[in-house]
């Protein structure tokens, strides 16, 4: 692709939800284990733009970066090579791995030529167009840039022959001389000198929170997980923690009430990631985070094996191994049974099983595996004793909630062996409120909601949330669901008796494109991210929410939709 070329801006076929999820590479860059060729391979992983125009800011206009191999020498297969576009932007990084790390998703977005040199200060650099800009904090200066050039894309792309021009974002920038169409119409260098001249600090609130950023060690183990990071536009940050207060994990002393066992429980030594920006946080590095969901490269592999499958239905198995948590078990099977009611989805439910019985729920496939038990330190309590997870070949479980006390490490280890991705505990739990998250965990899973933004949500029906996390890759949604339904209606009380109501949509996958809410609520299209927001009565908010099966959060408290609405017309 040439300088300035500019591609055709419509969706392929297929784009869309489902296409989406079925996003995988299809071409492999080889490389040496070197700064140069870990350059390379960063260069071509805009391939994958299927357009030059600010049009490249919806996912369906970027299909999957190639993979990353090691080998001898470097290979770019022809039909990546040919794809690669000619921007006229260059990066110039330092000779290291952190700095390739952080430049990597600002370098794929920009299409950019990727230079390491000795002994630099970080550059972008556009030389036909005067552009040379200094990235003096890497860590804060290049996440500040991808931001940037991303939202003035949402907007300039407004104006183009695919764009709607009433999107609400517009409005940020009509003061600040900016003119959407003619960014539209620039190449790429050109393009990104305009942006470079936008204040944008003064309006950069106006646009949504970046919906990913991931805590990534820079090694050459890490960089085969490059191409799925820059996929989902991640920002990507070096492993670095905070203190971690004691208050932020409240003591607790009623074992009675534990979901425990008789055995001792793993112990998990937390760390807390230093503060970032980004909805959504990963960590890939070691370590147990809090607030993070704690990932490994085997869960981005699993995931591209789970694509090769052409099921019929969605399989999901509920398994509870201690009778007197059948609260749970009942909860949760009568909320998969119901949502199999509108799509195809087989809900197996298991109890008591023995070791062999258990290691073969999770040995055949299913999507989702709901278990409720005990694990102590020899692994999961079962009637003839403890399976551990380790011993297992592999898995053939996509995603999984082991709802039990110190399950933390039994998940790792279900990664590890062929899942993407599952909610675990990292200590003892109280049996009600692990109910409690377990339940809600499962409703907003079925209703499209990724794992990671699931188990946050459910975390805030009971005081001991941290307890709680994500292993594995946290963006990971069930296949058959719709994650045009991961939505959360904020409503906050106002003195005059009405209530402040923010519709927020929380799927990843639509990043960078827009959404408007049924029934006019709000009058104009928005970026996802963004709320919709608009004030109401207690009956009218009241009426909003009826027919709904989206959380609701009232003044800080966790509802569901129809909980909601019933409190408001009290």
């Amino acid at each position: 692709m040439t300088q300035g070329e500019q591609t055709d801006a419509r969706p392929p076929d297929g784009a869309g939800v489902n296409g989406e999820r079925a996003r995988a590479p299809s071409a492999t860059v080889t490389i040496p284990k070197t700064l140069d060729g870990v350059a390379t391979a960063l260069e071509h992983a805009a391939a994958a733009h299927r357009t030059t125009t600010p049009d490249r800011a919806t996912q369906s206009m970027r299909a999957h970066p190639p993979s990353f191999a090691f080998g001898d020498a470097v290979d770019v297969p022809a039909s990546v090579a040919d794809a690669t576009p000619e921007t006229g932007i260059e990066l110039v990084v330092p000779r290291s791995l952190r700095a390739l790390f952080v430049t990597a998703p600002l370098a794929y977005y920009l299409g950019a030529d990727v230079a390491v040199e000795a002994n630099v200060t970080p550059r972008l650099r556009a030389p036909d167009v005067g552009v040379s800009l200094a990235f003096d904090a890497l860590t804060a200066d290049v996440p500040e840039t991808l931001a940037r050039v991303f939202w003035l894309d949402c907007v300039a792309r407004s104006a183009g022959p695919n764009g709607d021009p009433r999107l609400a974002e517009r409005d940020a920038l009509a003061d600040l001389e900016f003119d959407p169409r003619a960014a539209y119409d620039a190449s790429p260098d050109e393009r990104l000198r305009r942006y470079l001249d936008v204040p944008f600090d003064r309006v950069a609130d106006r646009f949504p929170e970046w919906p990913l950023a991931m805590h990534a060690a820079p090694n050459l183990g890490h960089v085969r997980v490059l191409p799925f990071l820059l996929d989902r536009l991640a920002f990507v940050f070096p492993p670095e923690t905070a203190t971690l207060e004691k208050q932020e994990l409240v003591s607790r002393s009623l074992d009675d009430f534990y979901r425990g066992a008789p055995g001792p429980v793993a112990t998990v030594e937390m760390l807390k990631p230093k503060a970032r920006p980004g909805r959504t946080q990963g960590w890939l590095a070691d370590g147990a985070p809090i607030d993070v969901f704690k990932t490994h490269p085997a869960a981005y592999r699993n995931h591209l094996r789970y694509l090769r499958r052409d099921d019929d239905e969605m399989s999901v198995a509920v398994v509870l191994n201690d009778d007197s948590m059948a609260g749970e078990h009942d909860a949760v099977a009568d909320i998969y049974a119901a949502r199999a009611q509108s799509f195809p989805m087989d809900v197996s439910l298991h109890e008591g099983l023995t070791r062999d019985e258990l290691a073969g729920v999770f040995e055949s496939h299913h999507e989702f595996v709901h278990y409720i038990g005990h694990c102590e330190v020899d692994g999961l309590r079962c009637a003839d004793g403890h399976l551990a997870l380790a011993d297992l070949d592999e898995t053939n479980v996509e995603t999984f909630f082991l709802n039990a006390c110190g399950s933390y490490y039994e998940g790792l280890d279900l990664v590890k062996r062929g899942s993407v991705a599952g909610a675990v505990t990292f200590r003892k739990v109280l049996d009600e409120q692990a109910a409690k998250v377990g339940t809600a965990f499962a409703r907003l899973l079925v209703n499209g909601f990724p794992i990671e933004t699931a188990l946050r949500l459910a975390r805030r029906r009971i005081r001991m949330g941290k307890d709680y996390a994500v292993v594995g890759d946290g963006t990971q949604t069930l296949s058959r669901t719709d994650e045009g339904d991961a939505r959360v209606a904020y409503l906050t009380s106002q003195p005059d008796g009405d209530y402040r109501v923010s519709w927020r949509h929380l799927a990843g996958s639509g990043h960078g494109d827009h959404y408007e809410l049924d029934g006019g609520l709000a009058d104009r299209p928005r970026l996802c991210g963004n709320p919709a927001e608009f004030t109401a009565s207690a009956a009218d908010a009241a009426a909003f929410l009826d027919g709904t099966d989206q959380p609701a959060v009232v003044d800080g408290t966790f509802y569901w939709a129809d909980e909601a609405a019933a409190t408001l017309r009290e």
